[in-house]
């Protein structure tokens, strides 16, 4: 398995410390942990779908919490009454936690347990003051319109006083 140094990252750049330990967290635990599977992907221009694979879990028994720029998924199996014998057990009942780094302004905008998998929707809402918006660029006449109006509010001034 190859292992990547990013420590010149951090030496070489300010303001980048989330980029570089996005991508030594990306790095290190994608290859280690695999459970529970799980697909991203993408159902419009700004939604996004996570589905994992909750096979053996009550949906009372799944937590989903959202953190600043972060979504965790968490189980933990209720204990069981009983004691059971198993012949053969392929259905990991194990306890995990699943976290998936997000871009600014995804919100968690709903969730659903069903056969067996969990579906965490996501959207992506920029505020208004964030959206590229168009300036309107004044011609010779309009920006003498407002010259002769700036002009106009100084002479009122200077009356009132």
């Amino acid at each position: 398995m190859r292992t990547y140094d990013f420590t010149p990252l951090y030496r070489a750049t300010v303001g980048f410390d989330r980029m570089a330990d996005l991508l030594d967290r990306a790095a290190s635990t994608e290859a280690t942990n695999g459970y529970p599977p799980y697909n991203i992907e993408k159902t419009g221009e700004d939604a996004y779908r996570i589905s994992i694979a909750v096979a053996g879990f009550r949906p009372d028994e799944l937590e989903i919490e959202a953190r600043q720029n972060a979504l965790v998924v968490s189980a933990r199996k209720a204990p069981e009454e009983g004691e059971r014998t198993y012949l053969h057990r392929g259905i990991a009942t194990r306890a995990f936690e699943k976290t998936f780094q997000l871009a600014d302004h995804v919100q968690v905008t709903g969730a659903r347990h069903e056969h067996g998998m969990l579906h965490v929707e996501l959207e992506r809402q920029v505020p208004e003051a964030l959206k590229p918006r168009r300036i309107e660029i004044a011609g010779d006449a309009d920006a003498r319109a407002i010259e002769g109006k700036a002009a106009k509010g100084k002479k009122d001034e200077t009356a009132d006083a």
